[in-house]
């Protein structure tokens, strides 16, 4: 059937800020599907709150609303743009949910709205647990004796049946949240009490574990005409029990029998068909590897994590087929570069597919995985060889490894190691690596892993030719032979005691290069040119072809994680276009699979590579650039940057001395002494007790950190000499190689400006100032544009310091400079960031200055004059945009949710509006908070912040709120006329606090901290951590409680007496 002709105008639902669970596949997707639906000529309605998104740039849809993610506002969208149908599949759990309640409420159908893909009931029947068991027993597929409860005493009951060890699964929730394992009554009431506060509809699924299983996914596609077809299938190395979006993923399966495949197989299509799913969705089973039992464990009718990692495995691009499904399309209509849609992919390499945890910013956080997701994102490579592919991939994850080797592990014992690999932690590959040198049996591996013999071989082939290579050093064949097994050039170079620099010379002696291959979805066997690529030591022809244009390479970001987002590749894609638009062959080297700027049509040419110096010149060495853009990518690229230099790469834009020029503390000093630009005291210094004298001389509260860090990552305000040295001993790796800074905190306002300079000019289009003082981390503050309560004066400054440190430090593109504006108005820098910045997005679509543009134009060299931007600083927007940070601190067991300048942050939401109150109502609803008017306030005040927040507790109570207090500060409260009830502290022996925030009895924590003592107590910790658990909203800052507080007193109703004033 072709497409329909009776709908003209379409709504696609997004997924809204990126959360742990939810991250960039759905930005990819979404953009993907947006663009074929406008391919088609429907006119495409967009709603999604993510600033930091290609997808909501205005030329992806024809309108589009960044408004929060919400019933209230959904639905009056709809009422507005009376569209004709909405697609509900593409924007998560976040968009599903959202259509399944817009039609329950009679919303869809008030307007006349038609669901389009898989249909309402079809969604229903996969999402609630209870239909879809009946739906798999209708069908004799087989499903884990499971139980539905609504309540503890059901759970219980269920747990008795079923009989211990089960898995807890919350309905309608996302990434496994609040799920996990219970062995005994004790781990289940826990579980289940939490469980039920997260589903939205306090639905419980209780199943029987099968911990131990292999677990198998499949990604299928159907059309209304019935044709269905597997697009891939993909093997978790680790066992059932982590969550598929932790576990390491290899595409295709690698230890399945043709029998064990094709019944999987059968049974993926048997139920979509069944399910009636138009579109795209995904199966996962779990396999005893012991016969051909096999159990269902869920479907997901939309696209979900996996298609993102499917499509770029493939190079089937499973959203656009979806999305052109949804209209009616069949998949033989629908054209792919080279083939009809219906044809099913064929593999004829490995990828491999780590997760990145944020453990490594997160210390306290407990690294052992399960059902609840915790990875903020990921990488994927691509190999001959499982063994290559796999070593890839672990160079790729830029965690301080290049090898299936670990130093953490050096000294532990088996026994220890063993131990330790018994449950799946975030290291567990390493830790099994030492295991195979310390020459412990594969089988005592398999019994405490329940990882397949199949892949711990592969580990056993790699560990072995460890040996061959300490024994073999500068032999020829040697290194050969390792690099077609995937050792990375710094790992051999390690063995062989030499830098990665001269292992690249080493290898252009020996002639030893790699070949590279094409992704073409169909194994050859039509002929076809996909320019999307991978590279391999295998012999074989290279069917990369070099074309005789002028090329310019752009570095991309690689894996998400908590300090460099999605925000960095909507950058990378926006200088990808805008260098194709210019004339030049664009090529992007990238690992992460979730994104826009790895899907092949983004591109001229795409390396689906590690970023490493090795990698990147493989590719530089054959494609000969006349260009390399490293300011796009984050710190990733920006670090590659003085390697690829020094091997004669030419990097355009800003170049490695002007990166130096900010970067390095004694430059940059002298810049600022030259400029008489004012920045806090500070020295870098390289020992404990040189910090201790340094932070003596300038006087304490001082900030440190290590240098050459993002997202904040180990940064601390400190305020006496014993928890300065407990942050030198412990936090940081302190020496002459890794100096650490050690800064005068200054108390004020901070701003930020993201500039565009190219030698001569500067342009700044915003100053966007942040509603928390100093001392939390940019990321994590809330955001405004333009600025609300800094004098004219500070601004000028800000302008003025921004041009000439632009042009002394010799940026040639995009920067991001943050100040402190004190209470006299004097501004300090605080930092010179000489790359693009994760506020881009949300400034360019503030004020209308498609920055990275801008930026990349000016490295092509078009000055701003000849763009246009004459003026340094435009007239500021009449509206207000308030960027919110979201966090995913529910995810993370253990993890303390005191804002700091450490960054915590996963994502970002947008607000904006003509007054101050509703952008600042929006964002903050946008990023997730749930905001009522009335209801319970806890306080728990430090003392040095008790008078700062009285009047604001005040405002609370003038609303009608009642207020509770830990003992301190309710006595305090008490003598100042507010009613205050006390509730006593975990450590006065009493839970009553933890029971009423389990209850729902609170809305609100506002919690400060002393940062006079070394660690914050334990009961402010705790309490913390309940909140985060139990959704209670917890404020650390006093400065966003007086915004919640404009907002609540303008969304409120007020009441007075007829003869008020």
């Amino acid at each position: 059937m072709p497409k329909r002709t009776d709908i003209h105008k379409i709504m696609v639902i997004g997924s809204g800020p990126i959360v742990i669970g939810q991250a960039a596949e759905f930005d990819y997707a979404g953009t993907q599907a947006c663009l074929a639906l406008k391919e088609e000529g429907y006119e495409v309605v967009l709603v999604n709150s993510n600033p930091a998104t290609i997808m909501t740039d205005t030329h992806i849809a024809d309108k589009v609303y960044m408004e929060p993610l919400t019933l209230e506002y959904v639905a009056k969208i709809i009422r507005f743009e009376r569209p004709d149908a909405i697609v509900p599949g593409l924007g998560g759990q976040t968009g599903l949910n959202l259509a399944v309640q817009l039609a329950k409420k009679g919303v869809l159908k008030e307007c006349d709205v038609e669901i389009l893909g898989t249909s309402f009931e079809s969604i229903e029947r996969a999402e609630d647990r209870e239909l879809f068991k009946e739906l798999c027993q209708g069908l004799g597929e087989p499903v884990l004796p499971s139980s539905i409860a609504n309540s503890m005493e059901e759970g219980l009951k269920a747990a008795h049946e079923i009989g211990y060890p089960v898995v807890l699964r919350p309905a309608f929730t996302l990434g496994g949240t609040g799920g996990g394992f219970a062995y005994n009554d004790d781990d289940f009431q826990d579980l289940m009490r939490n469980a039920l506060i997260l589903s939205p509809v306090h639905q419980v699924l209780v199943e029987k574990s099968i911990k131990g299983y292999k677990e198998i996914e499949y990604e299928v596609m159907r059309d209304a005409n019935d044709t269905a077809i597997t697009i891939c299938n993909m093997e978790n190395i680790d066992p059932v029990g982590v969550h598929t979006g932790d576990s390491m993923v290899v595409c295709p399966s690698q230890t399945l029998t043709n029998k064990e495949y094709q019944l999987l197989r059968d049974s993926a299509l048997r139920i979509i068909r069944e399910l009636k799913i138009e579109g795209g969705c995904n199966v996962q089973f779990a396999l005893d590897p012991l016969s051909f039992n096999y159990f269902l464990i869920e479907v997901n009718p939309r696209v979900s994590r996996s298609s993102a990692l499917a499509s770029k495995a493939s190079g089937y691009p499973i959203a656009r087929v979806s999305a052109k499904i949804a209209v009616g399309m069949r998949l033989d209509e629908i054209k792919l570069a080279n083939t009809p849609a219906c044809f099913e992919p064929a593999l004829d390499y490995v990828v491999t597919k780590i997760a990145r945890f944020p453990f490594d910013k997160f210390a306290d956080a407990k690294n052992t995985l399960g059902t609840q997701m915790k990875a903020t994102g990921e990488v994927m490579s691509v190999g001959r060889t499982m063994e290559e592919s796999l070593l890839k991939a672990v160079r790729s994850l830029e965690i301080g490894v290049c090898h299936i080797y670990n130093k953490k592990f050096n000294d532990w014992d088996a026994q220890k190691l063993l131990e330790y690999i018994h449950n799946a932690t975030d290291d567990r590959l390493y830790a099994i690596a030492q295991l195979i040198r310390l020459g412990v049996d594969l089988g005592m591996i398999f019994n405490s892993t329940k990882i397949d013999m199949f892949f711990l071989e592969k580990f056993k082939n790699i560990v072995d030719y460890e040996k061959i290579l300490k024994a073999g050093v500068g032999d020829e064949k040697v290194l050969r032979r390792a690099k077609v097994m995937g050792f990375s050039d710094k790992y051999i170079g390690q063995v062989w005691g030499k830098t990665e620099g001269e292992m690249y010379e080493m290898r252009k002696r020996f002639g030893i290069f790699p070949v590279y291959k094409m992704i073409d979805t169909c194994a050859s066997e039509f002929t076809s040119y996909v320019p999307y690529f991978y590279s391999t030591y295998d012999p074989g022809e290279n069917e990369s072809k070099v074309s005789d244009k002028k090329k310019i390479i752009v570095l991309g970001s690689g894996p998400i994680r908590i300090g460099q987002g999605i925000e960095f590749d909507y950058s990378t894609v926006h200088t990808i276009w805008s260098i194709r638009e210019a004339g030049y062959e664009a090529i992007i080297i990238n690992n992460n699979p979730e994104t826009v700027s790895t899907d092949y049509t983004t591109s001229d040419k795409l390396y689906f590579e590690p970023l490493t110096v090795e990698d990147v010149m493989n590719i530089v060495q054959m494609e000969k650039p006349v260009g390399i853009i490293v300011s796009l990518g984050g710190q990733t690229a920006i670090n590659l940057a003085a390697p690829l230099f020094k091997l004669g790469v030419p990097i355009i834009g800003t170049d490695v001395q002007a990166i130096e020029n900010a970067e390095n503390r004694d430059s940059f000093e002298k810049i600022m002494v030259k400029l008489g630009i004012p920045q806090p005291k500070g020295l870098a210094v390289t020992d404990i007790e040189e910090g201790v004298r340094v932070a003596k001389e300038i006087g304490f509260p001082v900030l440190v950190r290590p240098s050459y860090v993002l997202g904040g990552r180990a940064m601390q305000i400190v305020n006496n000499e014993p928890s300065l040295r407990h942050y030198l001993q412990t936090a940081v790796e302190i020496n002459t190689e890794q100096p650490v800074l050690v800064d005068k905190y200054i108390m004020g306002k901070e701003l930020e400006v993201d500039a565009v300079c190219d030698g001569t000019d500067v342009f700044i289009p915003g100053i966007m100032e942040h509603v928390e003082k100093t001392g939390i981390h940019s990321g994590d503050s809330i955001s405004v544009y333009p600025t609300f309560s800094v004098s004219q004066g500070v601004k000028n400054k800000i302008i003025d310091y921004t041009v000439r440190l632009g042009k002394a430090i010799g940026i040639v593109g995009l920067y991001n400079i943050q100040f402190i504006a004190d209470s006299n108005d004097d501004v300090y820098v605080i930092e010179v960031n000489p790359r693009s910045s994760r506020t881009v997005p949300f400034l360019s679509k503030s004020t209308g200055y498609q920055l990275a543009d801008i930026g990349t134009q000016v490295i092509l060299g078009h000055s701003l004059k000849e763009q246009g931007f004459t003026v340094v600083y435009p007239s500021e927007k009449k509206r207000w945009y308030v960027k919110a940070p979201a966090f995913s601190f529910n995810k993370l067991s253990g993890m303390d949710a005191y804002l700091s300048p450490e960054m915590k942050s996963t994502g970002e939401a947008i607000g904006y509006d003509k007054s101050l109150t509703r952008a600042l109502y929006k964002a903050l609803r946008s990023s997730g908070m749930h905001m009522t008017n009335y209801g319970t306030l806890l306080c728990t005040i430090a003392d040095a912040d008790k008078a700062q927040a009285l009047p604001l507790i005040k405002r609370f109570y003038d609303l009608g709120f009642n207020i509770e207090a830990t003992e301190g500060t309710a006595n305090y409260l008490k003598t100042h006329g507010i009613r205050t009830r006390i509730r006593h502290k975990l450590t006065e022996g009493n839970t009553e606090l933890f029971d009423a925030l389990r209850q729902g009895h609170i809305n609100y924590i506002i919690n400060t901290i002393d940062i006079n003592q070394t660690s914050t107590t334990r009961d402010g910790y705790e309490i913390r951590r309940c909140a985060v658990e139990n959704n209670v909203a917890l404020f650390s800052s006093l400065e966003t409680v007086s915004v919640l507080l404009d907002v609540l007193e303008e969304i409120t109703l007020g009441v007075s007496t007829i003869d008020a004033e």
